[in-house]
């Protein structure tokens, strides 16, 4: 299945380390974050799940919940929490899906057979309140995931949804936002009474919280 932006995230149901969920109904009126792991008890995915429990106040302040993906069991999972809790100094506190059957990553395309018929690529889905998938980024087998940059993602969505702006190359908060080009100058003045600078018609600064 080929999964756009701006679609409604498939739902589905499954067994996770924290119960039976249905993913709609699990995220409720939450952001969310679907990412894959091509295994369990390998290297990479070992640090990446020991990150994401560690940031899970970040993702906790921005009203987002996180769920992981791996097509082996729940009793592997389960002694895979160990291995991380001791190795990344963080336990998982966040539930995983087993997927053995493969299901749900079928659903979200998270294998690519050319590169690994077995396992599943290393996918994130950022995920909104309305249940639209807002980004998606694949990664290698090979290749962690920069969590920062999920991060950095879910506050620019945030507050473009907002504050009706985009944001500019390597953007962070705090710094300048700029005015869409859809946005005439006349409703800019309702929306950004604050003022803006203009350094071309199409390519106007703004600051905003």
């Amino acid at each position: 299945m080929t999964i756009q932006l701006g679609q409604v995230a498939p739902d589905f149901e499954a067994e996770t380390t924290q119960g039976t969920i249905r993913f709609h109904e699990w995220l409720g009126s939450s952001w969310g974050v679907l990412f894959s792991h091509p295994k369990d008890f390998t290297p990479v995915c070992t640090t990446e799940l020991g990150e994401t429990a560690r940031l899970k106040p970040e993702f906790d302040a921005r009203g987002v919940k996180v769920i992981g993906l791996s097509v082996d069991t729940l009793d592997r999972h389960a002694g895979w929490d160990a291995d991380i809790a001791d190795t990344q100094g963080t336990a998982v506190n966040f539930p995983m899906i087993a997927d053995p059957e493969k299901k749900v990553a079928a659903l979200y395309g998270m294998v690519h057979p050319e590169a690994d018929p077995a396992i599943t690529v290393r996918t994130v889905f950022v995920i909104d309140p309305n249940k639209k998938v807002r980004l998606f980024m694949v990664y290698p087998p090979s290749t962690g995931r920069n969590f920062d940059e999920i991060i950095r993602v879910i506050d620019s969505l945030q507050l473009t949804d907002r504050a009706k702006v985009a944001t500019p190359v390597n953007w962070r908060p705090g710094g300048k936002a700029i005015i869409p080009p859809a946005i005439s100058d006349e409703q800019a003045k309702g929306l950004f009474p604050q003022g803006w600078k203009t350094d071309r018609p199409y390519l106007r600064w703004v600051d905003v919280k």
